[in-house]
């Protein structure tokens, strides 16, 4: 009997795949589990799911496939964009040649895959094109998928190669994500009506207005409840994610690189695979994040050892390298407990300001007579890890490398971009260009004893062409990106990576398989960052956020806020320090010593348990929290970022302990101090009250009358 379908089911999800003749697959259900159904059971939810002819429409049912094409009357966006010189192979029509999936074997026409890869090949023998289709359920029930097109043929301009997954009809209201430089991923809500959703990447990179995770799900869902469809583009460089409702009734999440005219021509033979496109089912939001931690977390190369809490000194000296100030800023980092040191942007030739000197990464001799080492020696001296800044894909114009290699430069017209920050865009697919930086970058890391490269990367790529032609460079500069990061890994075991892109501007899953963590936004002021990390942790865990303590004043934007909300804010993420130390008084420094301290006897809840966050009973308060896997114990944080009509707000639930375990709960002595407002009975003393995992989160508790800019942070401790 012939295959007709394929079931991928793990982690609480399944992914039915209608392969019935040989058509490209089209997916039947995607959501959660369906249990163990048998050929009979496939065959009649594809059945269950199939369209009628309506008027006006195609004499034949029209069918969606994973990439939808446009010669079985689809009339939403194709997967597939692109012709030969002659104008042809504009629409064509893929018949399967086979299937793999390993492990499996049909049975009665239906191929069970429990977790794993299928391999799903089709031609076009008149378009001359070949195409492999790979979809992957995790264990963790994240569904990715990805294409590869083959030219058979005569060169072939591709235009677009973008997949897609069908969202049921009960999924109408979209939640994404904008944001600019120091306010990255603000949400945003809309309802899906009729027409695209559509989140265009155009910057050459991620974007702080990146989609980040474009979802739709049941009117109101919220992190609690209401089933909830995410889709994620896994790349760096350009990229689209849309949601579509057609006025026939489907509906479509899709995405894929954005690729820029003439960008991509495969010669004969040649072949472009797409990113990863990632599908994320949860039944409200955090079951959605819950399987991409999970996925992250079960990596090989996933960050194992405890975090390390860093000092960057950024804010402390910005380009005012003296030896004396930083290694008096090491001592104080690490009479605090500090494990890691990094020193930022200024250390190389000719940067005294950000107006010159990117691409000359020797270090600068006027500054530095006697190299890095004195520093380096007294920060490992103190038993801490040195970590050092990079922008290895910019170039000043004001600059020794610009000077000798113009052409270095992506450029376009015969001009150079405009310029952004004084500087310009690195052709790292240039071979010259790409050794050169290769080279630099690992003399560097191998005659200094450094564990840590913050990685930034600060304009957008603006007329980012490949000299002389002109073509457009953000695919292979994108695609250069990653092979440095990969070969820089493997020529230095152990080597961490922080993504730091203008802040947060390179937060996608493409990069986080070549980095250890993320800097989730040039604005450290608190507030702020309740936000931000609220909603980069959709995407990834707490301990791959770079979180860090600043100075009492804000750098971005002059708020004034207490070392208590800053420090209780930075906690939730991979903790650390942006402030300069040496101004800090005696009393500043003796609480954050205090705040490490928790820190790092906390964090292996912090960075290995289950995130939770409540939904909003005030705009003036958000509550979250992490639960450790095995329910014994939980961190949770009232965050308070405005003033409420009214006092007291009321109860809050805290969600994620064991229904049937009794907690012990109480406030802690961190963050907010006590005696400052009214506290509820429960919270009054030291012993506070002890209530099950069923009432915590069905009932609650009332929450402390409090100042707005204050953390009150809540543990609970089984008891039974």
């Amino acid at each position: 009997m012939s295959l007709e379908s394929i079931h991928l089911t793990a982690g609480g999800v399944s992914v039915l795949l209608d392969v019935a003749g040989d058509r490209l697959p089209a997916v039947a259900h995607w959501g959660a589990a369906l249990g163990g159904i048998d050929a009979a059971d496939a065959a009649a939810i594809v059945a269950a799911g199939a369209h009628p002819v309506v008027p006006n429409t195609p004499d034949v049912p029209v069918r969606l496939s994973v990439l939808p094409e446009q010669h079985t009357g689809w009339l939403g966006r194709p997967g597939l964009s692109g012709n030969r010189d002659d104008g042809g192979a504009w629409s064509p029509l893929f018949r399967v040649t086979g299937v793999e999936a390993s492990g499996a074997a049909p049975n009665a026409g239906l191929l069970t895959v429990p977790g794993g890869t299928v391999r799903i090949s089709a031609r076009d023998d008149h378009a001359r094109l070949a195409l492999d289709l790979d979809v992957e359920l995790t264990p963790e029930g994240v569904l990715r998928l990805a294409a590869t097109l083959t030219n058979e043929g005569d060169r072939y301009r591709l235009d677009e190669l973008s997949l897609a997954l069908p969202v049921p009809p009960r999924a109408r209201e979209v939640l994404d994500f904008a944001g600019r430089w120091g306010k990255e991923r603000s949400p945003q809500r809309s309802p899906l009506t009729v027409g695209a959703h559509l989140r265009e990447g155009r910057r050459g990179r991620t974007g702080a207005d990146a989609a980040t995770l474009l979802t739709v799900g049941e009117s109101g869902f919220g992190f609690a409840r209401g089933e909830v469809w995410g889709l994620h583009v896994g790349f760096s460089g350009d990229h689209r994610h849309w949601a579509e409702r057609l006025s026939s009734g489907e509906q479509v999440l899709g995405g894929g690189e954005l690729l820029l005219p003439g960008e991509l021509v495969l010669e004969p033979g040649e072949s472009y695979r797409t990113p990863w496109v990632y599908g994320v089912y949860g039944d409200g939001l955090d079951d959605q994040a819950h399987r991409l931690h999970r996925m992250l977390r079960a990596r090989p190369r996933h960050p194992r050892r405890p975090r390390p809490v860093t000092l960057n000194v950024w804010e402390a000296v910005y380009f005012d390298h003296d030896l004396a100030k930083l290694t008096a800023l090491a001592d104080r980092a690490a009479e605090l407990g500090v494990e890691r040191y990094v020193l930022d942007d200024g250390w190389f030739r000719h940067r005294r300001n950000d107006d010159a000197g990117l691409g000359d990464w020797y270090v600068d001799e006027d500054v530095w007579p006697h190299g890095l080492t004195p520093l380096i020696d007294h920060v490992r001296s103190l038993g801490m890890e040195f970590g050092l800044w990079f922008e290895p894909e910019m170039v000043n114009p004001e600059s020794d490398l610009a000077r000798a290699h113009p052409d270095w430069v992506l450029q376009t017209g015969g001009r150079l971009p405009v310029e952004a920050r004084r500087q310009q865009v690195l052709d790292l697919a240039l071979p010259e260009a790409y050794a050169y930086i290769l080279e630099r970058m690992s003399d560097i890391l191998a005659h200094n004893d450094i564990a840590y490269i913050k990685w930034d990367h600060n304009r957008d790529l603006v007329d980012a062409g490949i000299a002389p032609s002109g073509r457009p460079g953000v695919h292979a500069q994108t695609l250069a990106v990653y092979r440095l990061m990969d070969e820089l890994k493997a020529r230095f075991p152990g080597l961490e990576i922080e993504s730091c892109s203008s802040g947060g501007a390179r937060v996608d899953l493409g990069v986080i398989e070549r980095t250890d963590r993320v800097w989730v936004s040039d604005c450290i002021d608190p507030l702020e960052r309740q936000g931000m990390m609220r909603w980069t942790q959709q995407l990834l865990p707490p301990e791959l956020l770079g979180a860090h303590v600043a100075s009492g004043r804000s750098h971005t934007t002059h708020r004034v806020h207490t070392l208590g909300f800053r420090a209780a804010t930075a906690l939730f993420g991979h903790f650390g320090i942006e402030w300069d130390l040496t101004a800090a008084t005696a009393a500043e420094l003796a609480e954050l010593k205090d705040w490490i301290a928790f820190h790092r006897a906390e964090r292996d809840l912090l960075h290995g348990g289950e995130l939770v966050r409540m939904d909003e009973v005030d705009a003036s308060l958000l509550v979250s929290g992490v639960v450790a896997p095995d329910r014994a114990r939980a961190l949770f944080s009232l965050a308070y970022v405005g003033r409420s009509d009214v006092a007291p707000i009321g109860r809050v639930t805290l969600r994620g302990l064991a229904a049937d375990r009794r907690y012990r709960v109480r406030l802690l002595p961190w963050g907010a101090p006590r005696g400052e407002a009214p506290m509820p009975p429960w919270a009054a003393g030291a012993d506070g009250v002890v209530l099950t995992g069923a009432a915590l989160e069905r009932a609650g508790l009332l929450a402390p009358v409090s100042y707005p800019d204050t953390v009150w942070l809540v543990e609970a401790t089984a008891v039974d």
